[in-house]
């Protein structure tokens, strides 16, 4: 099948993805995010296992997106602070053990930009978010089927997700910054 077999039309000459379930791979996908941390540095983070489903419907704004991380999943490349951020200091896995989003609708901002609003919930607390998401296009390959790729961007606040730890310091400001950029690479494939 070529891109166009597998498109639903365009919008603004850009050729949607066809409808049906497309299944988020996390080999070729990335969820990560970036902190401030003492105020002059920042802090990268991803998530190792997750999975996700778009469905993409004839009316692109009726499509629907559910994920879901593994919260003990995180890694920062630092052992020790991977394993603060476990704790109930930060994402508390033992009570909260996975991270979920639930979107319906991409608005269509132009070319390949989308505005895709949904719930996070974080520690068991729903809030709204929207991601800033640029639509990639659809690719075939004989072996790997057809696939489709969205970059997405965004940013949350962690206090309101009950996420309050941090510690002033003597310079002023705080040991983490409030706002969290989420950065989101994916790669899907179309099943049904």
């Amino acid at each position: 099948m070529s891109a166009t077999e597998e498109s639903v039309g365009t919008l603004d000459d850009v050729q949607l993805p066809a409808a049906g379930t497309w299944e988020i791979d996390p080999v070729h996908s990335q969820v990560s995010f970036v902190v401030r941390h003492m105020v002059v540095a920042k802090v990268r983070g991803k998530f190792a296992k997750f999975t996700g489903t778009i469905q993409v419907a004839e009316n692109h704004q009726d499509s629907k997106v559910e994920a879901t991380i593994d919260a003990a999943s995180i890694d920062t490349s630092e052992p020790n602070r991977d394993n603060h951020i476990r704790s109930a200091d930060f994402l508390d896995v033992e009570h909260y053990p996975v991270i979920t989003f639930t979107a319906l609708g991409p608005i269509h901002k132009g070319g390949t930009e989308f505005a895709l609003s949904g719930d996070l919930t974080i520690r068991g607390v729903t809030k709204p978010v929207t991601l800033e998401a640029e639509y990639l296009g659809v690719a075939t390959h004989p072996q790997m089927g057809t696939r489709m790729g969205i970059s997405a961007t965004g940013e949350i606040n962690k206090d309101d997700f009950g996420v309050l730890y941090n510690a002033a310091l003597e310079s002023g400001g705080f040991i983490l910054g409030k706002t969290i950029r989420l950065e989101l690479e994916v790669e899907a494939v179309k099943k049904a």
